[in-house]
């Protein structure tokens, strides 16, 4: 089992806002074994001299869709698998070369490519998926064009690449188990409209209480968990108080609602980096008309929400939620986020936060005995300046993905 030794480094742990200076972090085989204070020779191991550079955890997107091959998600819906599977390697490929050792997928990714991932087929980010994003008929997820017809056949929902359509408890009772039978490690459901998809209102809540309940009731009884798609406070509201973890956006929220959010422990993933981009050039990459009004209602209060949610003490996820050519602007969200919140709030959004939205608290996410060795080096101090980690990934000399290195030029 290989040893390596990280020595001379300021350690940022994923939480604390004050790093450990001049440490070491012992690595064995895929696991940290130890951080201590000064260097201590280690028999045959490799030792890596960080000369005080910033040692930190791998990263963690909690929000993409690496199948998302276009800013159209009807077209992506009806490409060939193949076709967006090999959108997916790029997608993770470049994700890992920024320094997001882990993310979790809102909807698309499957079992085969994440056995693709694990089997070494190609090199990427490890992949927490939760399958098929779950959408009500017409809702969030459903991408047919409002002048499609239906199938002919109305003895199933309708399926595509990223979603399935499920109606009532007996159908979504079903979905749920189907993705967790295919190792979903969440679901996902839409909880209200959407900017991307074609037919639904973006401040309308989606499914009944009856429903996301039964959702959560058989996600809680695997062990897994619910992530809920959702804009207005409204549905931020009533997902929190039905048991959703993970609320997804949460760009029109308002104090009040942030606050309950607070109370009941849920977690929120803002997705400011899909915002900006879609604004910036949605329409020339073939967003369509009524996306493009939709997003013009929610682009001007996405920052705003992410102040009324730090005034809360909402625990806030970091997420990208990128579509198509936009996923080569994943860092942007550092940049985006720091106009209204500090790096060490950042940072803790990226790194123990998102473990613990994901369930990997202690293991991902953060620099411990015991935990994955998923580690960056930073040239720069990311604590006093968020931008260092707005790079893709040029100012990170090494990147190690469970104890090996995927990069390493120090």
């Amino acid at each position: 089992m290989a040893t390596v030794v990280f020595k001379n480094a300021r350690v940022f742990d994923g939480f604390s806002a004050e790093p450990l200076e001049n440490a070491c972090v012992v690595v064995e085989g895929e696991h940290i074994r130890a951080v201590e204070p000064r260097f201590t020779p280690v028999a045959g191991a490799e030792v890596v001299d960080c000369a005080g550079r910033t040692l930190m955890p791998g990263m963690i997107d909690a929000h993409v869709h690496v199948y998302a091959s276009s800013c159209n998600l009807s077209a992506v819906a009806r490409n060939l698998p193949s076709y967006n599977a090999a959108f997916a390697v790029r997608f993770l490929r470049h994700a890992l070369d920024c320094g997001f050792t882990s993310v979790r997928d809102a909807g698309g990714a499957d079992v085969g490519l994440a056995r693709a991932l694990r089997d070494g087929l190609f090199a990427g980010s490890r992949l927490h998926y939760g399958g098929k994003m779950i959408s009500q008929t017409g809702g969030h997820g459903d991408f047919r064009l409002p002048d499609e017809s239906p199938p002919l056949c109305g003895c199933c929902g309708h399926m595509d690449g990223l979603a399935i359509l499920a109606d009532g408890v007996p159908e979504l009772r079903r979905a749920v188990r189907e993705e967790l039978r295919r190792g979903a490690t969440h679901i996902k459901i839409m909880a209200s409209g959407g900017v991307a998809s074609p037919s639904d209102p973006l401040e309308r809540c989606q499914f009944s209480d009856e429903e996301i309940e039964a959702v959560v009731d058989e996600a809680t009884r695997a062990g897994s968990y619910v992530a809920a798609h959702c804009h207005p406070a409204e549905a931020i509201r009533r997902c929190a108080a039905l048991g959703v973890k993970s609320i997804e956006h949460g760009t029109l929220i308002d104090s009040s609602t942030a606050a309950f959010v607070a109370e009941r422990g849920a977690y929120i993933v803002p997705t400011m980096a899909v915002i900006f981009a879609l604004h910036d050039d949605g329409a020339r990459l073939g967003l369509p008309p009524a996306s493009i009004e939709k997003l013009n209602k929610i682009v001007e209060r996405s920052l705003d929400g992410l102040q009324i949610m730090k005034r809360a003490g909402v625990k806030m996820g970091f997420g990208t939620d990128l579509l198509g050519p936009h996923y080569v602007r994943q860092c942007t969200e550092f940049t985006l986020r720091r106009q209204v919140l500090e790096p060490i709030d950042i940072l803790r959004s990226v790194c123990a936060i998102n473990a613990e939205v994901l369930g990997k608290a202690g293991s991902l996410g953060c620099i411990a005995p015991d935990a994955a060795a998923d580690i960056l080096i930073v040239d720069g101090d990311p604590l006093s300046d968020i931008g260092v980690l707005a790079e893709n990934g040029t100012r990170l000399p090494i990147i190690m993905k469970a104890g090996a290195f995927h990069r390493r030029t120090l």
